[in-house]
């Protein structure tokens, strides 16, 4: 009842194509806004901005970016992490060398690093692709962490080979840096997020979008058709690194404040993976869902035993965080192999019928 769609015609090919051709998806992303701008910062805690949401929009950002390459485009990555670690350590350099560079500025210009070696190293998936293409990622992956460690100007030459974020102001207001307000700090990777998404919803349903697809689903009839492969491959990699980067930018000064090479290591690339596999590959929403998921899941996990007064050992509640998010990601990849963002697809649909079968 609540998807109801009677009444609602499409009398275009345009019309039929809109970002929202049922009427309720538009009033649910409306409440989803409302509560993420106006509601929950004026409810949440500091501690839930910190560890819960300001964490799950950067890794879902950094999933929209892999998700652009991967479920769209069909090219494996796996180095993921070390591109969110070119765009961090590009914006660290950015704001030494121009510290009065605005700072939105700075994480917009530390994409472009980040999409240029992205395409330096997407240069492979002219002549390979699969499993191969895979292996080439990776080793982009160790190498560049490597780079991070062993190139001291990047760190400016720091004794602890980390970069460490100072307070950074806009309009007279600290957004960035040990004295900078939870809720700042949300507002602004919030605003971020929402106008990458808005970008990334843009480019994936243009022509742009339907070139990676079919590149995607069958390259060889793609470049038959009159399709440029290397401009479609290196595209994807480049639009695709450009959003790690700036996630990874994010990644560092908005959250963690601090970073060492490590921070960006084989683990980080694997988290941003199952969290666009689980949300659902070629998804933009889906993204959303696997980072709540795998990133807050866990942290409202180790909570609740306080919360009912129990008192657990903390390496047994990080245990069973494991096993619970590890049964977890079993089972909706048994119950639906395409994602959250299928299954709600399917619910959807069902609402849409209700009460008639489907």
């Amino acid at each position: 009842m609540l998807y109801r769609t009677a009444g609602q015609f499409k009398t275009s090919y345009h019309a039929d194509h809109a970002l929202f051709p049922v009427r309720q998806d538009a009033w649910l992303l409306g409440v989803i806004l409302v509560c993420a701008f106006v509601v929950i910062p004026a409810v949440a805690s500091e501690f839930a901005i910190n560890a819960l949401l300001i964490p799950v929009l950067i890794y879902a950002l950094a999933a929209l970016g892999l998700n652009i390459l991967t479920g769209y485009a069909g090219q494996l990555s796996l180095g993921t992490g070390a591109f969110m670690g070119v765009g961090a350590y590009a914006c660290y350099k950015i704001i030494t060398i121009f510290p009065d560079l605005n700072l939105v500025v700075a994480i917009a210009l530390s994409g472009f690093f980040s999409a240029a070696v992205g395409v330096a190293f997407g240069l492979p998936s002219l002549r390979i692709k699969g499993f191969y293409l895979a292996i080439a990622t990776l080793a982009a992956q160790f190498f560049l962490v490597w780079l991070f460690e062993k190139w001291s100007w990047l760190y400016n030459y720091n004794a602890s080979g980390a970069i460490q974020v100072a307070n950074v102001d806009m309009f007279g207001i600290t957004v960035a840096g040990p004295n900078a307000a939870p809720v700042t700090q949300y507002y602004f990777v919030l605003g971020v997020v929402a106008v990458v998404t808005w970008f990334a919803i843009n480019i994936t349903r243009g022509r742009i979008g339907r070139v990676w697809k079919s590149v995607r689903d069958m390259d060889i009839a793609a470049e038959l058709v009159g399709i440029d492969l290397m401009k479609a491959k290196l595209s994807a990699f480049a639009v695709s690194s450009y959003i790690v980067g700036i996630a990874g930018a994010l990644f560092v000064f908005l959250w963690r404040g601090a970073a060492e090479p490590n921070l960006f290591d084989i683990p980080l690339s694997f988290r941003v993976l199952f969290i666009a596999i689980i949300g659902g590959l070629g998804s933009i929403m889906g993204n959303y869902l696997g980072a709540i998921l795998i990133v807050a899941l866990p942290v409202m996990l180790g909570t609740l035993p306080g919360a009912f007064g129990l008192t657990i050992a903390s390496a047994t509640v990080e245990h069973l965080n494991v096993m619970i998010i590890g049964a977890l990601i079993i089972f909706f990849l048994i119950v639906e192999p395409h994602g959250l963002a299928r299954l709600w697809a399917i619910i959807r649909e069902k609402l849409i019928m209700w009460p008639f079968p489907h």
